[in-house]
């Protein structure tokens, strides 16, 4: 038995003409735009302001970006703008403190110790540690539960 796969699913279907109907609805929201600043507005102005309306109306429409809508590109855009930002590091440009110094060091500056590899420098401390931790042996079931 042979079934049918769909396929061109990513196509969105032509409703109004050539349009979509994401399509049609952006046109006719800008023409609307437009109509109500030429009828509130003084004609030099409704102009001004119409031209980016219409614009914009028309790259929601039809431009692309990456192969991306143009309103996926709009909306990453605001979340972007107006989300919170997480700044994870900084960084932060430290002098050199002094600490203090016996009259033979008073002209020695200290430098912190800077390492290549700090997990390497923390094995070592581990390894020479002299304090021994005691390490909890695993305990049978029947141990467990003596009284």
């Amino acid at each position: 038995m042979r079934f049918q796969v769909p396929q061109f699913i990513e196509v969105e279907d032509k409703i109004f003409g050539p349009l979509t109907f994401k399509q049609f609805l952006y046109i006719a929201g800008s023409i609307g735009v437009v109509v109500i600043l030429l009828v509130f507005l003084p004609r030099f102005i409704a102009i001004l302001l119409a031209v980016p309306v219409l614009v914009f109306g028309g790259a929601l429409a039809f431009y692309r970006v990456n192969e991306r809508s143009f309103t996926d590109t709009v909306e990453s855009f605001l979340h972007y703008s107006f989300g919170s930002k997480l700044y994870v590091w900084k960084k932060e440009e430290r002098k050199p403190e002094a600490r203090e110094a016996t009259p033979m060091q008073a002209n020695q500056i200290y430098v912190p110790k800077l390492s290549e590899s700090k997990l390497k420098d923390l094995a070592v401390a581990l390894d020479t540690s002299t304090e021994q931790q005691e390490i909890p042996q695993k305990q049978s079931p029947d141990e467990r539960f003596k009284i």
